[in-house]
């Protein structure tokens, strides 16, 4: 399956909206974080930035595997 370059649909292509805020648990401050996909409009939230980071990079694994099973980027 061939992509188009700039494309959604591209599999090197990802888009989200990043929120951040702070919020504190017991006197110790946390960040929060959710993303919002630009494509599907699905949210995901995310209790702590390790969660928030984990998520893109097994994001990232998804789509180097899948451009190691063949599908183009041009």
């Amino acid at each position: 399956m061939r992509f188009r370059q700039g494309s959604r649909e591209q599999p090197g292509y990802q888009s989200y909206l990043l929120r951040l805020w702070r919020t504190g648990e017991a006197g110790k401050p946390v960040w929060r974080a959710s993303l919002k996909s630009t494509h599907t409009g699905k949210k995901i939230g995310f209790a702590c930035l390790d969660g928030l980071f984990a998520f893109l990079e097994e994001q990232i694994a998804i789509v180097e595997q899948r451009i190691a099973d063949g599908e183009s980027t041009e």
